[in-house]
């Protein structure tokens, strides 16, 4: 069964319906979903899709040639294959598929290009001369997300500008995530998201039908399961000198976030190099780098600058339970490794992505017009603020501090400030003045408002208050069933 992915198939089908030639690049890390994306989309239309190889080029043609022929193309009353690219790729004009698109999906193109570089120039010639006068759509598609911006996009290379649409798939958010798992419980469903994120081939490993820990324990944890290897497999086959990135994705996962503790941590002595390999793992998609929501342009191109942490949820997950305990694993010890590592920490460590959740549905919100006031940023924050002194009371002290979730209008004249709780506890009023009491010297020229999200309700004092203070409340039913 396909599951979401609504408005990537939307964008094809847009382009699809449009009158003239359209040359699409579509592009993400790998496990992301986009061939079964395609799939899903080439659905009761004519189509040609080929999924390359690393292969030779020879054979690469070869096996291309054979799908091209078998659509009764009129080159196949004379030959059995095509001598060169040149003759297989305009070929595809000639598709018999009468007054409907020629639809051509071109599945990991970079293994083509690899087998013969001088593939973008062919099709970028042919482009050019016949196939863009033509009924016809052709999909680049491809996981090495570095290649296609680089080789495929970039200024100085021939397809350059020839592309009517170019796609970025990204993971999906939480709400498309848990279509997966529609019988779980809200916060089973948390906990979830925290450890598979929005990896559609993850989220397939996991069986609807068991619990969270039976899922951990089979699909993760056990040695020969998909996911037991996963983190390896995708390291190697992304990247050299694995090791390093391994130590680095380690450091980040165990709460290094600042460039200098990630090369310490990492025993990297340069942290130039560091940058690289951080740089790396980011275009992958498993680390990213977060800024405060209010950094101005020169921090945001300062390298040294921010926190990176792991946009991977899966990885965060492994790095944290499994490359950490991985000799009891090999061992075959997983229920000692979940009973004494995991479990009493899962709930605690899914914190983090619930805090994700909060800004994904607060996103929702101003989607549905259901917000204060529209937002331009939103993201957490970080600085010096105002606290109360709990020791000296009525006293205030400077502090370094933190905001779950800050949304800032245009003209950042308004503020939503957010709190994330997800604890076994209801949200305290002393935890809501603590709140309010950060950002305070800005109340002067600012306006206000507050959201609280608790996964354990609220205590009665913040529900007297929410009224008089724009205050709004949200528990767990009200984010993760977002309607």
């Amino acid at each position: 069964m396909f599951i979401a992915r609504e408005r990537e198939l939307k964008f094809l089908n847009d382009c699809y319906n449009k009158n003239n030639a359209q040359l699409v690049v579509l592009y993400g890390r790998r496990r992301i979903g986009k061939t079964e994306t395609l799939h899903e989309f080439c659905k009761n239309k004519p189509h040609v899709f080929f999924s390359c190889t690393q292969s030779a080029d020879r054979k690469q043609l070869a096996r291309f040639s054979e799908t091209l022929l078998k659509e009764n193309t009129p080159a196949k009353q004379y030959i059995t294959e095509f001598s060169d690219w040149e003759k297989a790729i305009e070929a595809v004009a000639e598709l018999p598929y009468g007054e409907s698109k020629k639809l051509v999906v071109i599945d990991e193109f970079p293994y083509m290009c690899e087998g013969n570089r001088s593939i973008p120039s062919i099709l970028q010639n042919l482009w050019d001369s016949k196939l863009k006068n033509s009924n016809i759509m052709i999909v680049l598609c491809g996981s090495l997300v570095s290649f296609i911006e680089k080789e495929i996009l970039s200024k100085k290379n021939p397809l350059y500008g020839r592309a009517t649409g170019i796609y970025k798939m990204e993971e999906m958010g939480f709400y498309d995530a848990m279509k997966f798992f529609p019988d779980y419980s809200e916060h089973d469903k948390i906990i979830t998201y925290s450890i598979l994120g929005g990896i559609p081939h993850y989220l397939r490993q996991w069986d609807p039908n068991l619990s969270v820990e039976e899922n951990i324990k089979q699909s993760i944890l056990t040695k020969g399961s998909v996911l037991y290897s996963e983190v390896d497999f995708l390291l190697h086959e992304e990247l050299r000198e694995t090791a390093i990135y391994s130590s680095v994705i380690e450091a980040v996962a165990l709460g290094s976030t600042r460039l200098n503790e990630i090369s310490q941590k990492s025993l990297i002595d340069d942290k130039s190099k560091t940058s690289v390999y951080l740089k790396n793992l980011s275009n992958l998609g498993i680390v990213c780098r977060e800024l405060s929501v209010d950094s101005k342009l020169k921090e945001k191109g300062n390298q040294g600058r921010g926190r990176y942490t792991l946009s991977d949820n899966f990885f965060r997950f492994w790095y944290t339970y499994g490359f950490a305990n991985i000799s009891q694993l090999e061992d075959g010890d997983v229920e000692g490794v979940y009973e004494y590592s995991v479990k009493p920490c899962l709930h605690n460590y899914a914190s983090f992505a619930f805090e994700d959740i909060c800004r994904q549905f607060i996103r929702r919100m101003q989607m549905e017009k259901k917000l204060p006031f529209r937002f331009s940023k939103i993201g957490r924050w970080w600085g010096k603020t105002t606290v109360r002194d709990t020791s000296a009371p009525g006293e205030i002290r400077v502090v370094e501090t933190e905001i779950d979730l800050l949304a800032v209008n245009h003209d950042s004249r308004k503020y939503l400030v957010g709190e994330c709780k997800f604890k076994n506890s209801p949200f305290s009023y002393s935890e809501f003045l603590d709140l309010e009491a950060k950002l305070a010297p800005q109340k002067k020229s600012i306006d206000f408002y507050y959201a609280l999200f608790s996964a354990s309700g609220f205590d009665g004092k913040i529900m007297d208050e929410m009224n008089t203070r724009s205050v709004a409340l949200y528990d767990l039913k009200q984010i993760v069933n977002f309607e």
